[in-house]
């Protein structure tokens, strides 16, 4: 029994440190992207690759926005999602100038 309460009571101690980290993890999922796009630009964007970086841009554009105007936490974990999407579109021009 006692092993049982040790046990939830380190699950209920990492639940509540992990969520307020969580919670403030936009800004630096935004600058990883950011810091990835300008790595794509600084490389040779061909026609094939153009596409993509505006999109990446459009994605941190959304990410940015859902992150100023954030009310509740599900707006934070979309600013995430959409700095994620960003980083992987920038990520990818990345590979395609690089063969």
């Amino acid at each position: 029994m006692t092993k049982l309460v040790v046990v939830l009571t380190s699950l209920a101690v990492l639940v509540a440190v992990a969520v307020p980290v969580h919670a403030f993890n936009c800004p630096v999922v935004i600058k990883q992207a950011e810091d990835l796009i300008r790595k794509a630009e600084a490389g040779k964007v061909s026609p094939e690759t153009r596409p993509l970086l505006e999109e990446a841009k459009k994605q941190l554009a959304e990410a940015k926005a859902h992150h100023a105007d954030a009310k509740v936490k599900r707006d934070h974990g979309d600013a995430v999602r959409k700095a994620k999407v960003a980083a992987a579109f920038a990520e990818e021009v990345i590979a395609l100038q690089n063969p």
